[in-house]
């Protein structure tokens, strides 16, 4: 298969949006680690409708970057470099970039008030895991169920990869080729919706995260499948664009109109429904605007494929730092909000630029590969 510029264009841009959106977390009535004194109710419509698929779509994409690894790694070295590039950068974040967050949280809540130097690292381990105690992975959540997902999928991957005329992949092939057939991938991700969320909340802790695991696990395997297939799945991309765009707008508009019903089963499993839809659809017309225009070979591309990871690791951290900064300025929230998202994004790229992209141990804590070490078609971590 042919490089496909766009996925990692597409990669880039849902990577750059989590500091819009963990910015917006400040000024929401959401919880999150530490708030504006002044709330937006009406910024939830916006941060509602990018929560839908914002995750999502880099599960999708991350699975996509392990069908382009194992199409030039064997097992073994996918295994090895799956440890290296996901788990490092995790331990490496739990230890040095997650808890100034945490430290900030807990000052501004009352809970400490020494320097950082007094909470770090003597408090780090107190009363255990977050929120009852200090340590804790926050953001860097995504990295420890990437890297599970990496390696209890990867029999079934091996197998599908050794059968690319297997029957499975056939019906896969004729399933995504239509722009309406491919709508069947969303009933798995229905059936989880309607009888495992309302048992078990999200927590992002991995271990009791039961329908949070299920269901991006089946969203991880439909990105290896997407690139397994991808003829089939390009042609439905050519085909759906505006159905797609048509599809996500009914799907989400008649999902919000849901909200406004009295809570119970049958209301549960009609949001479920047009919920997943909706999700699909929005999914579908991302990839099917940048197969259309992103498609195109760039040193921008290249230079970003390289940076957002890092960027990733550290864009929360300076965003909260930044947030608590200027907690009390008497700023409205056009300015505050485009000081904090525009500083962060400063502030990691220089970090990136002229320190962690310079030094083999500082590449290696963020999960930067070297220049030279690329699988064409593929992305640096975490896809």
């Amino acid at each position: 298969m042919e490089r496909r510029y766009d996925i990692d264009w597409l990669r880039i841009l849902a990577f750059a949006l989590l500091i819009f959106y963990h910015t917006g977390m400040f000024f929401v009535p959401w919880g999150w680690h530490i708030k504006n004194p002044v709330i937006y109710d009406w910024l939830q419509a916006p941060m509602l409708f990018m929560n839908r698929w914002r995750m999502p779509l880099l599960f999708i994409i991350s699975g996509m970057g392990v069908a382009f690894s194992l199409k030039k790694r064997e097992p073994g070295n996918f295994i090895w470099e799956r440890i290296k590039m996901l788990l490092t950068p995790l331990i490496f974040g739990m230890l040095v970039v997650v808890p100034p967050q945490i430290y900030a949280e807990r000052v501004v809540d009352g809970a400490f008030a020494g320097s950082y130097f007094q909470f770090w690292p003597s408090q780090l381990f107190v009363n255990g895991a977050y929120p009852e105690g200090n340590f804790s992975w926050h953001h860097l959540w995504f990295l420890p169920y990437i890297l599970v997902f990496s390696l209890v999928l990867l029999p079934l991957f091996l197998l599908l990869k050794r059968y690319p005329e297997g029957s499975f992949i056939k019906m896969i092939h004729q399933l995504v080729s239509g722009p309406l057939k491919i709508y069947a991938l969303t009933i798995p991700l229905i059936l989880l919706e309607v009888f495992v969320d309302p048992f078990f909340p999200v927590t992002h802790d991995l271990i009791h995260d039961w329908f949070y695991l299920l269901y991006n696990a089946v969203l991880f395997f439909y990105g290896f499948l997407f690139i397994s297939v991808y003829p089939s799945f390009l042609k439905a991309l050519q085909k759906g664009l505006k159905g797609f765009l048509f599809t996500g707008i009914i799907a989400y508009a008649t999902f919000l109109f849901l909200r406004t019903f009295e809570d119970g089963w049958p209301r549960h499993i009609a949001e479920a429904v047009v919920n997943q839809i909706s999700l699909l659809s929005w999914l579908l017309l991302f990839f099917s605007l940048s197969a259309r225009y992103l498609n195109i070979k760039s040193k921008a591309v290249a230079y970003w494929n390289r940076a957002v990871y890092p960027f990733y690791i550290l864009h929360q951290t300076v965003i909260i730092l930044l947030a608590w900064g200027v907690m009390d300025a008497d700023w409205n929230l056009f300015f505050k909000f485009s000081f904090i998202s525009l500083a962060c994004f400063f502030i990691c790229w220089a970090l990136y630029e002229f320190i962690i992209k310079r030094f083999k141990l500082t590449r290696l804590f963020f999960g930067v590969r070297p220049s030279t070490h690329r699988v064409p078609g593929t992305s640096s971590e975490p896809g």
